[in-house]
C-alpha cells in the first residue's frame, strides 16, 4: 500500500538567467509589491493594510527589520506587540502574498540612526560602521543568531513565504566602500538563508553606486522613481547584472518630508505613466512607500545635505505619510486608485472581496491643559546628574533619546567680560535653548549652524544653562555617525567654562507624572514644562475613532496620549501641524485618557488642543 502522507514537494524560487525571469516552483514570476513597515503602525492595523495592498493588486509586500527596535539594550531583545516580526510574516502569508525582508542590519528608512541601535556607537571604534571591523562584526553577528533563526522557517525553500532577502542596503551610497566586509555580510546571510530565498542588493540609478555596492553573487537591482529614466537606470544595473530579470527595489510615488521644508507631493499622473513603463519592459518592482505610517517616539530620523556633518541638518517629521497610494492613516488615496486601475489593465490579480474606504474619524474637540512642572524644578523625571569638567555627550552619559540639560554655575572671573559677550559652543547635535538663570535668552539650531549667541551677562548671573534635543540621528550617507549633545569645550568669550552638570530627561515614559499633585489655579509654569489633561470621549462616539492632535498655537515639544509617545510636535517649524492618534491609543468612554505635552518655548493662549478629524501636514513653514 502506498504512503498514505505524500511528501509536500519544495518550493524552489530561482532566477532564470538566459530567459531574465523569476523562477517560482519551476514557473515564470513576476512581482508588484510595496513597502510597508510593522514599526510604524499599530500591529491592530498590520492586517487592515495588508489586505488593502492586496485588494489593490500587490502581489508582494517588502519590510525592513528594524535593529534598534528589537535589540534597544545590548543583548535585550523585544519581538512582542509592534516588534512581533513573525506574526506581521504570518499575517502576509495568510493573504496569499510574498515577502521580501531587507533585514538590514544598516536600513536607512528615515529612522533615527538608520536602524542601528544607539548604543552601537558605544561598542565600536569611529569610522567602523558598515566595514570589516571586529567589533561591528562581532555584534552584527550576535544579532543575526537571534533575527534568523526566526526568519528562517518563512523562508520560500522552506515553506514559508519570503522570496527575496537583502544584503546590507544601498551599500553603494556609503564611503567605506569595504570589499572584505560585503564578502563577510554575504556569506553570514548565506550562513542562514542558503538556496531557500533569492539573496539581492538595491543601489541608486549612477554607475558609482554601482561601483561599491555590488556584491559578487549576490543579485544587483536599482531603485529610481518617476523623475528618472527607466531604460538608463536598467542600463546601470544591466552592467553588472548581465541576466535575470529588470528589477526596480525602490519605486517612489511618494517623498519623505523634513522639518521647515514644504511637504513632499509626487504627481499621481507621473506615478501611473513610470508603472505602465515597468510593467512594458516586464520588470517587477516594488512602491516605496505604499504606506507610510509613523515614526512614533523618537523613531525619526534625519538627513544631512552638505559635505561637512555639521552644516544642512535636516530632521524628519513625526509623521511618515509620504504623500503614499495609502496615507498616514491607511486611507485609500487617488493615487491608490489610479494604480488599482493601473494593475487591473496590466492584469495582475486585483482583488475585490474589499472595496477600501477611507475610515471615519473623531473630532473629539477641544481641551485645556494645566500646567504641571517645569524642567527646572527637582520634581520632574531626569536621570541622577553626572558632574564634569568637560562637557558629555548623550551617548557616553548612556543615553539614547529626549534631552539632556547642561547647567554651569558663573564664577566671577568668568563674569568679567566686556558685554556684549560671545557664547561659542562649537557641536550643537542638534538644537540648543541657552538660559541664564532658568531666563531663555537664545537658542543655536544645528540646521543653520548658528554656534554663537551674543549675550549680556551682569555681576548677578549666576547659572548658564545650556538644554540640547535629540532631533533624530542621522540615517543616510556619511554622517551616521551621529552622536549627539555637547561635546567641545564651551567658550564665554575667551574664557573656558567648567565644570559642568548634566541632567539626562531621555522622556521615554510619562508615568511618573501621575504622581505629581496637580497644584490648583497655578496658571504659569517656568519653560520647558509638562502640561497636562484628563478627558473621555464624548458619549456620541460609541467607538474609538482614529483621530489627530491639532498642536496648533503650541510651539515645540513633544506628545503623549496614555503614557505613549505619540512623537515631536513642532508646528511653528512645519509643515507638519497634527500627530496622527491611531484609535488603539484611546481609550473608550467612560474611561479616563491622560494627554501631557513636554513644550520647550511657548503654549497656546489658553493652553488648550484639539482632536481633529483631518491632518495637517501642510502648515506654513519657518524659515
Amino acid at each position: 500500500m502506498g504512503n498514505m502522507n505524500p511528501v509536500k514537494k519544495e518550493q524552489t524560487f530561482t532566477i532564470d538567467y538566459e530567459n531574465n525571469e523569476f523562477l517560482k516552483d519551476g514557473k515564470v514570476f513576476r512581482y508588484v509589491s510595496g513597502s510597508l513597515h510593522y514599526f510604524r503602525i499599530p500591529q491592530l492595523y498590520w492586517k487592515d493594510r495588508i489586505q488593502k495592498m492586496k485588494a489593490a493588486g500587490l502581489n508582494t509586500i517588502t519590510t525592513y527589520v528594524e535593529w534598534s527596535l528589537h535589540e534597544p539594550f545590548p543583548g535585550v531583545y523585544d519581538f512582542e506587540g509592534i516588534a512581533d516580526l513573525e506574526y506581521f510574516i504570518e499575517l502576509i502569508k495568510n493573504e496569499n502574498m510574498y515577502l521580501i525582508l531587507r533585514p538590514g542590519p544598516y536600513i536607512c528608512a528615515e529612522r533615527d540612526f538608520g536602524g542601528f541601535p544607539y548604543w552601537l556607537l558605544n561598542v565600536t571604534p569611529k569610522k567602523s560602521l558598515r566595514t570589516n571591523n571586529s567589533s561591528y562584526k562581532k555584534y552584527v553577528s550576535q544579532w543575526f543568531s537571534v533575527l534568523m533563526p526566526i526568519v528562517q522557517p518563512h523562508l520560500y525553500g522552506n515553506g514559508g513565504n519570503i522570496i527575496l532577502v537583502q544584503v546590507e542596503n544601498e551599500y553603494g551610497s556609503y564611503y567605506a566602500c569595504d570589499f572584505e566586509y560585503k564578502l563577510w555580510i554575504r556569506d553570514l546571510f548565506r550562513s542562514y538563508v542558503e538556496k531557500k530565498a533569492v539573496l539581492f542588493t538595491i543601489d541608486g540609478c549612477g554607475q558609482s553606486y554601482f561601483d561599491c555596492g555590488i556584491i559578487p553573487e549576490v543579485y544587483a537591482t536599482v531603485d529610481f522613481g518617476v523623475s528618472s529614466n527607466a531604460s538608463q537606470c536598467f542600463d546601470f544595473m544591466r552592467k553588472v547584472q548581465k541576466g535575470g530579470p529588470l528589477v526596480n527595489s525602490e519605486f517612489y510615488p511618494g517623498w519623505l518630508t523634513h522639518w521647515q521644508e514644504s511637504e513632499s507631493i509626487v504627481d499621481t499622473n507621473d506615478v501611473v505613466k513610470q508603472m505602465k513603463v515597468m510593467l512594458a519592459m516586464n520588470a517587477s518592482f516594488s512602491f516605496y512607500m505604499f504606506h507610510g505610517g509613523t515614526n512614533f517616539g523618537f523613531t525619526s530620523g534625519a538627513n544631512t545635505n552638505d559635505t561637512k556633518e555639521s552644516i544642512g541638518y535636516l530632521p524628519q517629521l513625526t509623521s511618515y505619510d509620504y504623500n503614499a497610494p495609502l496615507d498616514e492613516a491607511g486611507d485609500p488615496t487617488e493615487k491608490y486608485f489610479k494604480i488599482k486601475q493601473t494593475l487591473e489593465e496590466a492584469k495582475f490579480a486585483v482583488t475585490n472581496e474589499i472595496s477600501p474606504n477611507s475610515a471615519p474619524k473623531g473630532a473629539y474637540g477641544k481641551f485645556y491643559l494645566r500646567p504641571l512642572v517645569s524642567i527646572f524644578e527637582k520634581v520632574a523625571q531626569r536621570i541622577k546628574p553626572m558632574i564634569s569638567n568637560v562637557p558629555i555627550p548623550f551617548e557616553d552619559l548612556d543615553i539614547n533619546t529626549g534631552f539632556v540639560m547642561y547647567e554651569t554655575t558663573l564664577t566671577d572671573d568668568q563674569k568679567n567680560v566686556k558685554n556684549p559677550v560671545n557664547l561659542t559652543v562649537k557641536t550643537v547635535r542638534d538644537r540648543a535653548i541657552i538660559y541664564l538663570d532658568q531666563v531663555q535668552v537664545g537658542t543655536m539650531n544645528r540646521l543653520k549652524a548658528n554656534t554663537t549667541i551674543s549675550l549680556n551677562i551682569n555681576s548677578s548671573v549666576q547659572n548658564l544653562s545650556i538644554l540640547i534635543e535629540n532631533q533624530g540621528r542621522i540615517n543616510y550617507g556619511d554622517f551616521i555617525e551621529d552622536r549627539k549633545g555637547i561635546f567641545d569645550q564651551v567658550f564665554l568669550g575667551d574664557k573656558i567654562l567648567s565644570p559642568w552638570k548634566m541632567t539626562a530627561y531621555p522622556l521615554n515614559d510619562t508615568s511618573w507624572i501621575s504622581s505629581i499633585k496637580s497644584v490648583e489655579n497655578v496658571t504659569s509654569v517656568q519653560l520647558p514644562a509638562f502640561f497636562k489633561t484628563q478627558f473621555t470621549l464624548p458619549e456620541n462616539y460609541t467607538k474609538c475613532l482614529d483621530t489627530y492632535l491639532d498642536t496648533s498655537g503650541w510651539t515645540k515639544g513633544v506628545a503623549f496620549l496614555n503614557n505613549i509617545n505619540l512623537g515631536r510636535y513642532w508646528p511653528l517649524g512645519g509643515p507638519q501641524v497634527t500627530l496622527y492618534v491611531p484609535a488603539p491609543f484611546l481609550k473608550p468612554s467612560p474611561y479616563v485618557n491622560t494627554l501631557v505635552m513636554f513644550e520647550l518655548e511657548g503654549t497656546s493662549q489658553d493652553l488648550s488642543i484639539k482632536f481633529v478629524d483631518k491632518p495637517i501636514l501642510d502648515g506654513p513653514i519657518m524659515t
